[in-house]
């Protein structure tokens, strides 16, 4: 997985799903059999029963089904299962109540290390992905938690506006929106969980200086944010650096 999986290829298999409108299940197994996915993995004699959770946008579940997969292959009773945000599918990892989650390193990292050392903890992720994935490792050794290699493909957090919207405030860049947009007028759409998290509204709060008049709980970088936008219900909204529309 790690190593099939870059960043073209990860804004392919979204493609597949977010404009082609194909199921997840779907995709990643067209993706398998285009990647030789399984190519190379013997059938073990593994009984035992592995539960992949996933969060609740298409991503997630697409890169679980492909875990899914692998691991069939490689002789494990195998299913996938959306169980929603990070606050509620790590605790069930804990607990063993699901035995495997695609992740995102840095944004792990700073949930467990909020967990760990509280809100106001130094972030310990960075853009240094050695650096962010040791971090990791220590934070999750204290939940019981270990982690593989990193894919080469990454996923970030990215915050769009319109076209028209840029023009006429002349926005270019995070740090002009906040010289420009902040204010009781703006609103950010995302997740619901966007308020809560460093790399969504408390980063822009804290990093940027942005201030927003209000927040709008739409979708994790899909259509209802999107709408959002070009509907001119939210100024800006967050979306990912692996969006299917960025595919060629």
């Amino acid at each position: 997985m790690a190593a099939a999986l870059d960043g073209p290829k990860l804004i392919s298999l979204n493609k597949a799903t977010d404009i082609d409108h194909k199921t997840p299940p779907v995709a990643a197994q067209e993706f398998a059999q285009a990647n030789n996915l399984t190519s190379g993995i013997t059938k073990g004699t593994a009984t035992g029963r592995i539960l992949v959770g996933a969060a609740n946008f298409t991503e997630s579940q697409s890169v679980a089904e492909l875990y899914k997969i692998v691991l069939t292959a490689a002789g494990y009773s195998a299913s996938t299962q959306t169980i929603g945000d990070r606050e509620l599918y790590e605790p069930s990892l804990e607990k063993g109540e699901i035995q495997v989650v695609p992740e995102y390193a840095a944004t792990l990292t700073e949930f467990l290390n909020g967990k760990a050392n509280g809100k106001t903890a130094a972030p310990k992720a960075s853009s240094d992905v050695d650096k962010t994935v040791a971090a990791l490792k220590e934070l999750g050794s204290k939940y019981g938690l270990s982690f593989g290699q990193p894919a080469k493909a990454n996923d970030q957090n990215a915050f769009a506006v319109t076209s028209a919207f840029a023009d006429k405030y002349g926005v270019k860049t995070l740090s002009d929106f906040a010289g420009k947009c902040s204010g009781k007028d703006t609103i950010l759409g995302g997740p619901a969980e966007c308020p809560k998290r460093p790399f969504c509204q408390q980063g822009l709060e804290s990093t940027y200086k942005i201030s927003f008049g209000q927040f709008k709980s739409l979708d994790t970088g899909g259509p209802l944010t999107k709408q959002g936008l070009t509907s001119g219900q939210i100024s800006i909204g967050l979306v990912f650096s692996s969006d299917a529309a960025l595919a060629g």
